[in-house]
Protein backbone atom coordinates (compact mmCIF):
# COMPACT_ATOMS: atom_id res chain seq x y z
CA UNK A 1 0.00 0.00 0.00
CA UNK A 2 1.40 3.80 -0.77
CA UNK A 3 1.96 6.02 2.03
CA UNK A 4 -0.79 7.50 3.41
CA UNK A 5 -2.13 11.21 2.10
CA UNK A 6 -2.94 11.75 5.79
CA UNK A 7 -1.65 10.72 9.03
CA UNK A 8 -2.75 11.36 12.39
CA UNK A 9 -1.31 10.31 15.70
CA UNK A 10 -2.56 10.51 18.77
CA UNK A 11 -4.40 13.47 18.23
CA UNK A 12 -5.73 14.31 22.06
CA UNK A 13 -8.24 17.29 23.05
CA UNK A 14 -9.75 17.91 26.16
CA UNK A 15 -12.76 20.49 27.41
CA UNK A 16 -11.91 21.29 30.64
CA UNK A 17 -12.95 17.80 32.33
CA UNK A 18 -14.22 16.37 29.04
CA UNK A 19 -11.60 14.06 26.98
CA UNK A 20 -13.50 14.50 23.57
CA UNK A 21 -10.87 12.39 21.38
CA UNK A 22 -8.32 10.64 23.22
CA UNK A 23 -4.89 9.74 21.40
CA UNK A 24 -6.68 8.88 18.15
CA UNK A 25 -4.44 7.60 15.19
CA UNK A 26 -5.82 7.06 11.84
CA UNK A 27 -4.64 7.21 8.15
CA UNK A 28 -5.88 8.23 5.03
CA UNK A 29 -5.02 6.87 1.93
CA UNK A 30 -4.54 8.57 -1.55
CA UNK A 31 -7.73 8.09 -3.39
CA UNK A 32 -9.69 6.03 -0.59
CA UNK A 33 -13.16 7.04 1.45
CA UNK A 34 -12.17 6.14 5.08
CA UNK A 35 -15.40 6.50 7.16
CA UNK A 36 -15.19 7.65 10.91
CA UNK A 37 -18.59 6.57 12.76
CA UNK A 38 -19.92 6.28 16.34
CA UNK A 39 -22.54 7.24 18.19
CA UNK A 40 -23.67 11.30 19.16
CA UNK A 41 -21.17 12.40 21.48
CA UNK A 42 -18.34 10.05 19.90
CA UNK A 43 -16.09 12.91 19.41
CA UNK A 44 -16.35 12.80 15.48
CA UNK A 45 -16.70 16.45 14.66
CA UNK A 46 -14.35 17.10 17.60
CA UNK A 47 -11.90 14.94 15.62
CA UNK A 48 -12.45 16.53 11.72
CA UNK A 49 -12.02 20.05 13.79
CA UNK A 50 -8.59 18.95 15.06
CA UNK A 51 -7.80 18.06 11.54
CA UNK A 52 -9.17 20.83 9.83
CA UNK A 53 -7.36 22.84 12.44
CA UNK A 54 -10.23 24.99 14.08
CA UNK A 55 -9.87 23.18 16.76
CA UNK A 56 -5.99 23.34 18.66
CA UNK A 57 -5.26 19.73 19.76
CA UNK A 58 -3.80 19.05 23.11
CA UNK A 59 -1.39 16.79 21.95
CA UNK A 60 -0.72 14.31 19.06
CA UNK A 61 0.61 15.28 15.50
CA UNK A 62 -0.81 15.36 12.00
CA UNK A 63 1.28 14.99 9.01
CA UNK A 64 -0.24 15.62 5.06
CA UNK A 65 1.71 14.45 2.08
CA UNK A 66 4.81 14.50 4.29
CA UNK A 67 4.38 17.66 5.46
CA UNK A 68 4.32 18.37 9.42
CA UNK A 69 0.89 20.92 9.34
CA UNK A 70 0.76 19.96 13.50
CA UNK A 71 -0.20 23.54 15.20
CA UNK A 72 -0.91 24.93 11.74
CA UNK A 73 -3.78 27.35 11.01
CA UNK A 74 -6.98 26.47 9.60
CA UNK A 75 -6.12 29.06 6.53
CA UNK A 76 -2.73 27.72 5.81
CA UNK A 77 -4.16 23.70 6.39
CA UNK A 78 -6.63 25.01 3.44
CA UNK A 79 -3.39 26.25 1.18
CA UNK A 80 -2.27 22.87 1.95
CA UNK A 81 -5.27 20.93 0.61
CA UNK A 82 -7.90 20.37 3.38
CA UNK A 83 -11.09 21.13 2.81
CA UNK A 84 -14.18 20.34 4.60
CA UNK A 85 -18.03 20.56 4.84
CA UNK A 86 -19.89 21.01 7.89
CA UNK A 87 -22.90 19.64 9.50
CA UNK A 88 -25.06 22.57 8.93
CA UNK A 89 -25.20 23.91 5.13
CA UNK A 90 -23.31 27.05 4.85
CA UNK A 91 -23.99 29.11 1.72
CA UNK A 92 -24.94 32.05 0.49
CA UNK A 93 -28.56 31.82 -0.15
CA UNK A 94 -29.16 35.21 -1.98
CA UNK A 95 -26.67 34.19 -4.74
CA UNK A 96 -27.19 31.69 -7.81
CA UNK A 97 -25.24 28.51 -7.46
CA UNK A 98 -22.65 29.49 -9.85
CA UNK A 99 -21.88 32.81 -8.15
CA UNK A 100 -21.62 30.66 -4.66
CA UNK A 101 -18.84 28.53 -6.58
CA UNK A 102 -17.43 31.78 -7.93
CA UNK A 103 -16.72 32.89 -4.74
CA UNK A 104 -14.75 30.28 -3.66
CA UNK A 105 -13.07 30.15 -6.56
CA UNK A 106 -11.81 33.88 -6.46
CA UNK A 107 -10.90 33.09 -2.57
CA UNK A 108 -8.60 30.11 -3.15
CA UNK A 109 -6.84 32.04 -6.57
CA UNK A 110 -6.89 35.56 -4.60
CA UNK A 111 -8.50 36.71 -7.47
CA UNK A 112 -8.81 40.46 -7.13
CA UNK A 113 -12.57 41.93 -6.88
CA UNK A 114 -13.38 43.69 -10.26
CA UNK A 115 -16.37 45.81 -9.07
CA UNK A 116 -16.41 47.42 -12.58
CA UNK A 117 -17.35 43.62 -14.31
CA UNK A 118 -19.06 40.49 -13.09
CA UNK A 119 -17.19 37.68 -11.67
CA UNK A 120 -19.08 35.14 -14.40
CA UNK A 121 -17.61 37.18 -16.72
CA UNK A 122 -14.31 36.41 -16.28
CA UNK A 123 -13.44 33.14 -18.24
CA UNK A 124 -10.56 32.23 -15.71
CA UNK A 125 -12.85 32.21 -12.52
CA UNK A 126 -16.12 30.66 -14.98
CA UNK A 127 -14.51 27.74 -16.19
CA UNK A 128 -13.26 25.74 -12.99
CA UNK A 129 -16.65 27.39 -11.38
CA UNK A 130 -18.41 25.18 -14.08
CA UNK A 131 -16.34 22.18 -14.14
CA UNK A 132 -16.89 21.90 -10.46
CA UNK A 133 -20.90 22.11 -10.27
CA UNK A 134 -20.62 19.41 -12.99
CA UNK A 135 -18.84 17.31 -11.06
CA UNK A 136 -21.19 17.47 -8.55
CA UNK A 137 -24.30 17.11 -11.20
CA UNK A 138 -25.61 20.64 -10.50
CA UNK A 139 -24.50 22.04 -14.51
CA UNK A 140 -28.10 22.85 -15.03
CA UNK A 141 -28.71 24.22 -11.75
CA UNK A 142 -26.11 27.27 -11.89
CA UNK A 143 -28.02 29.87 -12.55
CA UNK A 144 -30.85 29.25 -9.76
CA UNK A 145 -30.75 31.61 -6.46
CA UNK A 146 -29.55 29.12 -3.46
CA UNK A 147 -32.52 30.03 -1.68
CA UNK A 148 -34.63 28.25 -4.06
CA UNK A 149 -32.76 24.93 -4.11
CA UNK A 150 -33.79 21.59 -2.23
CA UNK A 151 -31.31 21.12 1.24
CA UNK A 152 -29.94 18.37 -1.06
CA UNK A 153 -28.93 20.43 -3.46
CA UNK A 154 -27.24 22.97 -1.17
CA UNK A 155 -24.99 20.25 0.64
CA UNK A 156 -23.94 19.08 -3.12
CA UNK A 157 -23.04 23.00 -3.62
CA UNK A 158 -20.96 22.91 -0.48
CA UNK A 159 -18.97 20.00 -2.19
CA UNK A 160 -18.19 22.02 -5.43
CA UNK A 161 -17.31 24.99 -3.48
CA UNK A 162 -14.45 23.03 -1.80
CA UNK A 163 -13.39 21.17 -5.04
CA UNK A 164 -12.46 24.43 -6.50
CA UNK A 165 -9.10 24.52 -4.61
CA UNK A 166 -8.38 21.15 -5.79
CA UNK A 167 -8.12 19.80 -2.25
CA UNK A 168 -5.64 16.75 -1.41
CA UNK A 169 -8.31 15.33 1.19
CA UNK A 170 -12.11 16.68 1.10
CA UNK A 171 -13.26 16.60 5.59
CA UNK A 172 -17.43 15.89 5.06
CA UNK A 173 -19.08 16.04 8.20
CA UNK A 174 -22.52 14.44 8.02
CA UNK A 175 -23.49 15.34 3.98
CA UNK A 176 -26.15 13.57 4.11
CA UNK A 177 -28.15 14.77 7.00
CA UNK A 178 -31.38 15.77 7.03
CA UNK A 179 -31.64 14.18 3.20
CA UNK A 180 -34.50 12.42 2.63
CA UNK A 181 -34.02 8.75 0.91
CA UNK A 182 -34.14 10.41 -2.68
CA UNK A 183 -31.34 13.36 -1.71
CA UNK A 184 -29.41 10.90 0.05
CA UNK A 185 -28.81 8.60 -3.24
CA UNK A 186 -28.02 11.45 -5.02
CA UNK A 187 -25.32 12.29 -2.74
CA UNK A 188 -23.76 8.88 -2.80
CA UNK A 189 -23.96 8.74 -6.21
CA UNK A 190 -21.97 12.22 -6.04
CA UNK A 191 -19.31 10.91 -3.40
CA UNK A 192 -19.11 7.99 -5.73
CA UNK A 193 -18.37 9.64 -9.01
CA UNK A 194 -15.55 11.29 -6.52
CA UNK A 195 -13.74 8.11 -5.07
CA UNK A 196 -10.51 7.02 -6.00
CA UNK A 197 -9.56 10.21 -7.82
CA UNK A 198 -10.50 12.33 -4.54
CA UNK A 199 -9.55 11.28 -0.73
CA UNK A 200 -12.43 11.79 1.26
CA UNK A 201 -12.81 11.54 5.25
CA UNK A 202 -16.58 10.63 5.86
CA UNK A 203 -18.36 11.34 8.78
CA UNK A 204 -21.58 9.78 8.69
CA UNK A 205 -24.76 8.68 10.71
CA UNK A 206 -26.12 6.30 8.02
CA UNK A 207 -24.70 3.32 7.72
CA UNK A 208 -26.02 1.71 4.29
CA UNK A 209 -24.35 5.16 3.23
CA UNK A 210 -21.26 4.37 5.29
CA UNK A 211 -21.09 0.90 4.03
CA UNK A 212 -21.46 1.53 0.41
CA UNK A 213 -18.71 4.23 0.01
CA UNK A 214 -16.11 3.50 2.28
CA UNK A 215 -12.81 1.63 1.90
CA UNK A 216 -12.30 1.39 5.63
CA UNK A 217 -13.93 2.39 9.03
CA UNK A 218 -12.45 3.40 11.56
CA UNK A 219 -14.95 3.55 14.73
CA UNK A 220 -14.83 6.22 17.60
CA UNK A 221 -16.90 5.83 20.92
CA UNK A 222 -16.58 8.21 24.22
CA UNK A 223 -13.59 9.94 21.95
CA UNK A 224 -11.27 6.37 21.79
CA UNK A 225 -10.66 4.15 18.97
CA UNK A 226 -12.09 0.85 19.48
CA UNK A 227 -11.84 -0.52 15.56
CA UNK A 228 -10.66 0.29 12.04
CA UNK A 229 -10.86 -1.91 9.21
CA UNK A 230 -11.97 -3.08 6.18
CA UNK A 231 -16.08 -2.89 6.32
CA UNK A 232 -16.50 -6.49 6.18
CA UNK A 233 -14.57 -6.79 9.21
CA UNK A 234 -16.00 -3.61 11.09
CA UNK A 235 -19.83 -5.28 10.45
CA UNK A 236 -18.45 -8.44 12.35
CA UNK A 237 -16.80 -6.76 15.15
CA UNK A 238 -18.37 -8.00 18.33
CA UNK A 239 -17.34 -4.88 20.09
CA UNK A 240 -18.49 -2.75 17.52
CA UNK A 241 -21.85 -4.57 17.26
CA UNK A 242 -22.17 -4.03 20.91
CA UNK A 243 -20.80 -0.59 21.10
CA UNK A 244 -22.82 1.33 18.08
CA UNK A 245 -24.35 -1.10 15.23
CA UNK A 246 -26.31 -3.18 17.50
Amino acid sequence: MSEPLLRAEGLTKRFGGLLANDEITLDVFPGEVHAVIGPNGAGKTTLIGLLSGEIAADSGRLVVAGRDLTGTPVHERARFGLARSFQITSVFPQLTMLDNVLLAVQAHWRHSFRFWRPARSIEELRRPALEALARVGLSKRADVVAANVSHGERRQLEIAMALVSVPKLLLLDEPTAGMGSEETARMVGVLESLKGGQAILLIEHDMDVVFSLADRITVIVDGRTIASGLPEDIRSDAAVRTAYLG
